[in-house]
C-alpha cells in the first residue's frame, strides 16, 4: 500500500511539473517568438552542416566521384584515422601547437599586463606597441614572418651570420626539426597581447584596499601577489587559456599559409590536415570524421568555458 502511495505521489508531482513547465512556456511566448527567427538561422547555418558532417563520417566518397555517389563504410573512417600514423603524428603536433602557444602566450602577455598595471612614463605608448600584432592581419603577419625566416635573404638568419653564431643562414621553416617551434614563436607574437588585455581587466578587480592591508601586515610584493592578486584572476585566468586553447586548436592561416603542413608532415596539425583531406585528395568521408572528433573536443572546451563564466557571474553575484 505504501509503494502504490508512493508512486501515485510521483506522478502527481511529475504531472505538477509538467504543467508548470508548460506554463512558464506560455507566459514566456512573447519571448520565444523574438527568438525564433535567430533558432531558424542556426538550425540553417549551423545544426544542418554539423549534421551532414556527421552523416557524410560514415560513408566513402572515393577521388573523381561526387558527393551524391558516396558509399556507406560505418565507422571505416574512424578506424583508418585511430590506426594511421599521420594522426598520431598531426595529433602530437596539435598538442605542442596547441599547449606550447597557450601557456606560453598566458604567461607572456600575464607578465605584460603586470608591468603594464603600474604607473609610469610612456605607459599607453608602450601599451599601444604591444597590442600591434594583435591587430595585424593573421595573413600579413605570416607572410612577414616567412620573409624573415627565409634562408636567403632572412633578417634572423642575416643577422647570425653577422654575429659569427652560424656559418650559414638556418632553415627555421624547411627543416622537420625546427618548423614547429618557429611557427609557435609566430603564433605567440600574435596571440599574447590578447591574453595581456584580458589580463588587465582581470587586474582592475582587483580591490586596493586588500593589496594596501596586506602591505601594512607586512606582506611583500610576491606575498600580496600570490595571496591577493593570483586569487582574484583566476577565474579570467581560466577563461584566457580556455579561449587560447580553442583559438590555437583551430588556428589554420599561419601555419597553412607559412608551411602548407611540411616539410614531410612536421608542421601539419588537424585543421590543416583535414584541410588538405578534404579540398586536396577530396577525401571528404575521412575530412567529416577528422571533423566530428575535433567538434567532440572542442564541445569539451565549451563545457569548461561555460563553467568558468558561471563561477565569474556567481562570484560577482556574492560580491
Amino acid at each position: 500500500m505504501t509503494i502504490l502511495t508512493g508512486k501515485a505521489e510521483a506522478r502527481r508531482r511529475l504531472q505538477t511539473d509538467r504543467s508548470g513547465v508548460l506554463r512558464k512556456i506560455w507566459e514566456h511566448r512573447a519571448d520565444y517568438a523574438y527568438v525564433l527567427p535567430a533558432i531558424a538561422v542556426m538550425l540553417i547555418v549551423i545544426a544542418y552542416p554539423i549534421y551532414y558532417t556527421i552523416e557524410l563520417s560514415f560513408f566513402n566518397t572515393p577521388p573523381g566521384l561526387q558527393l551524391r555517389d558516396k558509399i556507406f563504410v560505418g565507422l571505416d573512417n574512424y578506424i583508418a584515422i585511430l590506426t594511421s600514423p599521420v594522426f598520431w603524428t598531426v595529433t602530437s603536433n596539435t598538442l605542442i601547437w596547441t599547449l606550447g602557444s597557450t601557456l606560453i602566450s598566458f604567461v607572456l602577455g600575464f607578465a605584460c599586463a603586470l608591468a603594464l598595471h603600474r604607473d609610469f612614463i610612456g605607459r599607453g605608448i608602450l601599451r599601444a606597441i604591444l597590442i600591434i600584432p594583435w591587430v595585424i592581419s593573421a595573413v600579413a603577419a605570416s607572410y612577414i614572418w616567412k620573409w624573415i625566416y627565409h634562408s636567403d635573404f632572412g633578417i634572423i638568419g642575416a643577422v647570425l651570420v653577422g654575429l659569427g653564431l652560424a656559418d650559414r643562414p638556418p632553415n627555421f621553416i624547411d627543416s622537420v626539426s625546427t618548423v614547429l617551434p618557429s611557427l609557435i614563436v609566430v603564433n605567440i607574437w600574435r596571440e599574447f597581447p590578447f591574453a595581456m588585455i584580458m589580463m588587465m581587466a582581470g587586474l582592475q578587480t582587483v580591490p586596493d584596499q586588500l593589496l594596501r592591508a596586506a602591505k601594512v601586515d607586512g606582506a611583500n610584493a610576491w606575498q600580496r601577489f600570490w595571496h591577493v592578486t593570483f586569487p582574484h584572476l583566476r577565474n579570467v585566468s581560466t577563461v584566457t587559456i580556455l579561449l587560447l586553447a580553442v583559438a590555437n586548436f583551430n588556428s589554420f592561416i599561419i601555419p597553412w599559409i607559412m608551411t602548407g603542413g611540411g616539410p614531410s608532415n612536421a608542421s601539419h596539425i588537424w585543421i590543416t590536415h583535414i584541410y588538405e583531406l578534404a579540398f586536396g585528395r577530396q577525401r571528404w568521408g575521412v575530412a567529416s570524421a577528422y571533423s566530428v572528433l575535433l567538434f567532440l573536443i572542442l564541445m569539451s572546451f565549451g563545457y569548461f568555458y561555460v563553467r568558468a563564466l558561471s563561477g565569474n557571474e556567481q562570484k560577482d553575484g556574492s560580491e
